[in-house]
C-alpha cells in the first residue's frame, strides 16, 4: 500500500511537505504543490482523512447552518446559486461540506452546539441572520470558526460576507421614482431578519430623499416564497389609493407578485412597475422579464468560503465586512405612464 512517506520519498520532498499540500496550506509553493498531486494521481494515492483529522485535529470539513426548513429553503433559486459558489470554492480546497437545517431557533442553537462540541467541522457558514441571533453569541463565546453571510446588527465584529442592503433598496426604488413613480409600495420578508429591515428602511431613505411619503398600507411582510408574492397583491390591488410601483424583497416573490397580477388583469410595466433583487437566472424567462438588483450570489458564496479559510489559516481580514458589489438589470425600459387600470 501506497503512503504518504512513498509520496514524499518520489517527490523529494518530507512527509510533512506532502501533508502541507494534502492540506491546501498556504505556504507551499505551487510548483511544489503540482509536483506533489501529480505523483499522488500517478501513484493513485488517496490520504486517510480520518487518521489525518486525528492526527492534525482538524475535519477538512466545513459546516452551512441552513436558514430555514429544506422544504422551504429549495423554493427559492437564490440558496441554489449561493450554494453553488459555496461548493464551487469549498471542493477546490478539498473541503467536504456538511448540511444542517432545522425548523425553530432552539433547534438550531441544538444543531450548531452538536457541530462544534462534536468537532465535526473546522468552520460554519451561516447563511442568514436574524436580528438577536442566539446563534452568532454562541459561537463568540466559544470562539469557534465562523461566517455570517449577511449581517449581524447586534455583533458588528463577527466576520461578515454581505451586500450594502440600504444601498441596494435606495437603488432600486430610486429606479421606480426616476421613472415617475410617487407611490411606490415594498414588499418585505420576516420581519425578524436583518436583510428585511435593511432593504426596508434603504427603500425608506429613498422616498424620503424624493420628499414621498411611505404609507404604512403600501408596505407588506411576507416569506420568501412565491405564494407570499401572490397574497400580497390582493392587499395591495384592493387599496383605493394603490402602489403604482413595487420593490419586492427577493425574485421569487415578485415571480408570485407577477402571477397575481396577470391573474386580476394588470399589466406590467403600464399599470405597474415591479423591481426585485438577486436576478436569478429565471429573471430574464419570466412574463414580462424581471428588473432586479443583481447582487452578486454565487460571488457571496465563493468569497465567504475564502474568508473561512483565512481565519482558519489565521490569516488577517483587510476589511470586515467584506461587501459584494450590486448593480441594477433594467429588462423593462417602458416609462411609467397612467393607464385606465390606475
Amino acid at each position: 500500500m501506497i503512503t504518504i512517506k512513498d509520496i514524499a520519498k518520489l517527490a523529494g520532498v518530507s512527509p510533512s511537505t506532502v501533508s502541507r499540500v494534502i492540506s491546501n496550506h498556504p505556504r507551499i509553493s505551487s510548483e511544489t504543490s503540482l509536483k506533489v498531486k501529480q505523483i499522488m494521481k500517478e501513484m493513485n494515492y488517496h490520504p486517510n482523512m480520518m487518521a489525518k483529522s486525528l492526527v492534525s485535529k482538524t475535519t477538512q470539513t466545513l459546516g452551512i447552518m441552513l436558514p430555514r426548513p429544506a422544504e422551504e429553503l429549495f423554493q427559492n433559486y437564490f440558496f441554489g446559486e449561493l450554494l453553488r459558489g459555496i461548493i464551487t470554492h469549498a471542493t477546490r480546497m478539498n473541503y467536504e461540506l456538511l448540511l444542517s437545517t432545522e425548523t425553530s431557533s432552539s433547534d438550531e442553537l441544538n444543531a450548531i452546539s452538536r457541530l462544534v462540541h462534536g468537532r465535526r467541522v473546522d468552520g460554519i457558514l451561516l447563511l442568514g441572520s436574524k436580528r438577536e441571533d442566539p446563534i452568532i453569541s454562541f459561537l463568540e463565546a466559544e470562539k469557534f470558526p465562523f461566517v455570517l453571510i449577511g449581517r449581524s446588527e447586534t455583533h458588528p465584529h463577527a466576520p461578515m460576507v454581505d451586500n450594502n442592503n440600504v444601498q441596494t433598496a435606495f437603488d432600486a426604488t430610486t429606479h421606480l421614482i426616476a421613472q415617475g413613480h410617487k407611490r411606490v409600495g415594498f414588499v418585505s420578508g420576516p420581519p425578524d431578519l436583518t436583510l428585511s429591515h435593511d432593504r426596508l428602511l434603504g427603500y425608506k431613505n429613498a422616498l424620503e430623499e424624493a420628499g414621498l411619503d411611505a404609507n404604512n398600507d403600501w408596505i407588506v411582510e411576507g416569506e420568501f416564497l412565491q405564494e407570499s408574492g401572490f397574497r400580497s397583491m390582493s392587499l395591495f390591488m384592493s387599496l383605493p389609493d394603490r402602489p403604482t410601483a413595487l420593490v419586492v424583497i427577493d425574485d421569487n416573490v415578485a415571480f408570485g407578485v407577477l402571477r397575481a397580477l396577470a391573474e386580476l388583469g394588470y399589466n406590467v410595466p403600464e399599470d405597474i412597475s415591479v423591481v426585485s433583487f438577486n436576478n436569478i437566472a429565471l429573471s430574464e424567462l419570466a412574463s414580462p422579464p424581471l428588473s432586479s438588483i443583481d447582487i452578486g450570489t454565487y460571488q457571496l458564496g465563493y468569497t465567504a468560503v475564502q474568508v473561512l479559510l483565512k481565519i482558519l489559516n489565521g490569516e488577517h481580514l483587510p476589511q470586515n465586512p467584506v461587501i459584494i458589489p450590486h448593480r441594477l438589470i433594467v429588462r423593462d425600459s417602458s416609462l411609467f405612464t397612467l393607464s385606465g387600470n390606475v
